[in-house]
């Protein structure tokens, strides 16, 4: 009797929203918009998240989901998360939704029952950056006359004069430097290629490395990655964590350091000296205008910080 009973209140347990959904969108971010893993690890975890807080409101399935549900929904997440994780969530629902529409599936899903929220407004900090004497101390602060301190600083030039993300460069190869063209080849987020200029000074950096730095590093394994460690291997993210670390502690630079700081004051130190604000959009690898705008703010800062210390009224 025990086992009927069991059986019995495992079919009256409620249905919730089908995985094979869930499924197909993932395979279309992987297949069709090329994603990084960590982004759909994250649109997974959204959408999960999405998929749980059903199950609880007894909802059967993403067809069955109205505005009610989602006010309900976007009320638990303004309790449990940060606004900024809440926008990347409802980002992430609008998204799946836009694609069930898109999928046919079901024929009863009318419309986007996201379409008529708004993702939370965010407070945009302003980047740390470094000026430029502060990058030029740091920079002089690796030993160049061994292979590894070489090779650090043909690291910093290169992700200061081309605003490289980490996973980019750790994942350059010596087949991407133009050296004659004076050009990186770049494989951004989604594998979105992009060329950006390098300046001498840098270029001239991994000319030193490649001729007197890598070739003592690297082994048969190496295959075509620019940077090595000691056993010939591609670099990891933490390695460039620990070699930003290194020497702004030796150049005694008292701001939180992480390697997108080098990225931040190659936009500010551009748009400083001049540069527009597409060709800096075009350089940094980003798709939306509205990301590049926020040097804008800090070129302001900065001249706010000039006018307080230079005008004698303010």
């Amino acid at each position: 009797m025990g086992k009927k009973k069991n059986n019995s209140q495992k079919e009256a347990e409620p249905k919730h929203p089908d995985e094979k959904q869930i499924n197909s969108f993932i395979l279309f971010l992987e297949l069709e918009k090329s994603l990084s893993d960590n982004t759909i690890a994250s649109y997974t975890y959204d959408i999960r998240k999405f998929k749980d807080f059903l199950r609880i409101m007894k909802v059967n399935s993403f067809a069955d989901v109205n505005e009610n549900h989602i006010e309900k929904f976007l009320a638990y997440l303004r309790k449990e998360f940060k606004s900024s994780s809440n926008a990347r969530i409802l980002s992430s629902l609008r998204q799946f939704y836009d694609f069930l529409l898109n999928s046919k599936y079901p024929e009863k899903l009318g419309y986007n029952p996201f379409e008529n929220f708004d993702s939370p407004k965010l407070e945009r900090k302003l980047p740390e950056i470094l000026i430029v004497e502060e990058i030029d101390k740091m920079f002089s602060k690796a030993d160049v006359t061994n292979s590894l301190g070489l090779r650090d600083k043909a690291i910093l030039e290169i992700m200061y004069a081309c605003g490289l993300r980490v996973s980019e460069l750790i994942n350059l190869k010596v087949s991407n430097i133009w050296i004659d063209d004076e050009l990186v080849q770049v494989f951004g987020k989604g594998s979105k290629e992009r060329v950006i200029p390098i300046g001498r000074q840098a270029l001239e950096w991994i000319k030193l490395y490649l001729a007197k730095s890598r070739t003592s590093i690297a082994n048969p394994r190496s295959e075509d990655y620019l940077f090595l460690n000691w056993r010939g291997k591609k670099l990891s993210r933490m390695a460039i964590w620990n070699i930003i670390d290194k020497y702004s502690k030796m150049a005694g630079i008292d701001k939180k350091m992480h390697p997108h700081i080098l990225r931040h004051s190659f936009a500010t130190h551009l748009l400083e000296g001049g540069a527009d604000l597409r060709s800096v959009q075009e350089m940094l690898g980003h798709s939306d205008i509205s990301t590049t705008q926020i040097y804008t703010h800090v070129d302001i800062t900065y001249l706010k910080e000039i006018y307080k210390g230079s005008h004698p009224r303010a």
